[in-house]
């Protein structure tokens, strides 16, 4: 089988060096979008004359054979044709003769598959995205329905203050939403055309790369085509956004792990989303979220394979590039995988609610309210800061919550505590008592529900109307 260079290089390769050199084995991934771009090149070629209407015609007709065929897995593969371009390129010269050889008329493997890759990607954002609005979906109903569900929050995983379960789960859904705007930054970045740029100096042919944007779907044209043919931003950020992503997914799989372990005992995992031991038949371990949690070691990895790649590179295309396609296709897939399990498990976890109440009490979790409860008194901050350390070492002490200590303990600290210390001392008080917006207050809480709900019709209308 002839290369698409066979020309200028002289003799059979060896067997191994057709195998390193292939890539066929990954980028047939890119057939559909590289017969797209080929039939908006093709049709452009044909209006500036260098196709006639028929040529145009039978190569357009003839990609979309090999686009079904290949769809229905009936197209053959080999490594000696070493990738898509030159698989299709081939196919449709057997189909079509020698028409197919017009098809590459200004353009060069290196716009071609940098096009190609904008394009899947391109459909790919929106798929994740779709995928994350589903999961915010989730934490926004979990939210709804808890808003009175009170529960301890933490700082260096030590009992802090309480809180509602709501304020959690709107915790969550704040970080996906932010994930959700790095992608659409991303794909508003990418997306541009750098079809026309040639090898890397342009071509010698009057295209219309405005005719082939348009066709494209693309927002604009690319300004320089040596920066065109060798930029691989779009995919490095596209992967910097995927492992933040990650990162909150870890760290929510991370929260429900805790949570799951009998120690805590605050929610209990489906048994679908469970997996039991080989030897130990009372385990029911959270398996999803501990992958959730070990995937991010393989998108991180990505990550840091794209930019030590591309870290050193001297201008224009170098074969390196080649290996800048695996990582994408690698984070897609994880994260396609990942993020639907997540919000399953989430969907199906059931809260022990007086469980979490209890644990509260616990806690010594409203010691800032006593200490704000003094200041209200006169007493200075610090004063009471160190007041109610006291009591708290003492009710730990006498192994007593704030509910049990009696108001003769109470006063043994301080003469300005009186009998109304006990509403003080209430989760629910507590909570009830934050005022301030974002907080875990009720007011703020319905707040956020607003304004998260706006959020998720945003994220779907700007998918509906391709605004990014």
């Amino acid at each position: 089988m002839k290369k698409l260079w066979e020309g200028r290089i002289d003799g059979k390769k060896d067997a191994s060096v057709e195998s390193f050199n292939a890539s066929i084995g990954f980028d047939k991934r890119l057939y559909n979008e590289d017969i797209i771009g080929s039939i908006a090149h093709a049709k452009m070629l044909s209006k500036i004359g260098v196709l006639t209407v028929k040529e145009y015609e039978s190569i357009a007709s003839g990609l979309e054979a090999i686009r079904q065929d290949i769809t229905a897995g009936k197209f053959t593969f080999t490594e000696e044709l070493e990738d898509i371009h030159t698989h299709i390129e081939t196919a449709l010269r057997e189909r079509i003769g020698d028409a197919a050889g017009k098809l590459h008329t200004a353009r060069s493997r290196n716009d071609q598959i940098n096009v190609d890759m904008r394009l899947y990607l391109k459909k790919y954002i929106d798929e994740i995205v779709r995928e994350l609005i589903s999961l915010e979906k989730t934490l926004h109903s979990i939210a709804a329905a808890h808003t009175k569900t009170v529960m301890p929050g933490y700082t260096h995983l030590q009992p802090a203050q309480p809180m509602v379960l709501s304020h959690l789960m709107l915790a969550y859904f704040f970080m996906i939403s932010r994930d959700i705007g790095r992608l659409n930054d991303c794909a508003k970045r990418l997306d541009m055309l750098t079809l026309g740029s040639g090898a890397f100096a342009g071509v010698n042919y009057p295209i219309e790369r405005d005719m082939v944007r348009s066709d494209l779907g693309f927002a604009r044209i690319s300004e320089n085509a040596l920066d065109s043919v060798s930029d691989r931003d779009f995919i490095a950020e596209f992967l910097a956004g995927i492992a933040i992503l990650f990162t909150h997914l870890s760290r929510i799989a991370e929260d429900f792990i805790i949570f799951n372990s009998n120690e805590y005992r605050f929610v209990e995992l489906a048994d679908g989303y469970t997996t039991g031991s080989s030897i130990m038949p009372n385990k029911k371990n959270p398996d999803m979220l501990e992958l959730t949690r070990g995937k991010c070691g393989r998108v991180f990895g990505d990550l840091i394979s794209v930019l030590t790649l591309m870290k050193g590179l001297p201008s224009a295309y170098n074969k390196d590039l080649q290996e800048d396609k695996e990582p994408m296709f690698d984070a897609i897939d994880t994260a396609l995988a990942t993020i639907p399990i997540v919000r399953a498990v989430l969907e199906t976890a059931a809260f022990d609610k007086e469980r979490m109440r209890e644990s509260c009490d616990r806690g010594y979790m409203t010691a800032v309210e006593i200490a704000d409860y003094l200041v209200a008194k006169g007493l200075p901050f610090r004063e009471a800061h160190n007041i109610v350390g006291r009591i708290v070492r003492h009710a730990v002490t006498k192994k007593k919550t704030f509910a049990e200590l009696t108001i003769a303990e109470y006063k043994s600290f301080s003469d300005n505590i009186g009998d109304d210390i006990y509403d003080a001392v209430k989760p629910e008080q507590s909570i009830q008592r934050k005022v301030s917006m974002g907080s875990t207050g009720e007011a703020s809480i319905k707040a956020q529900l607003v304004q998260a709900q706006g959020l998720i019709e945003r994220f779907k209308s700007d998918i509906k109307s391709g605004s990014y």
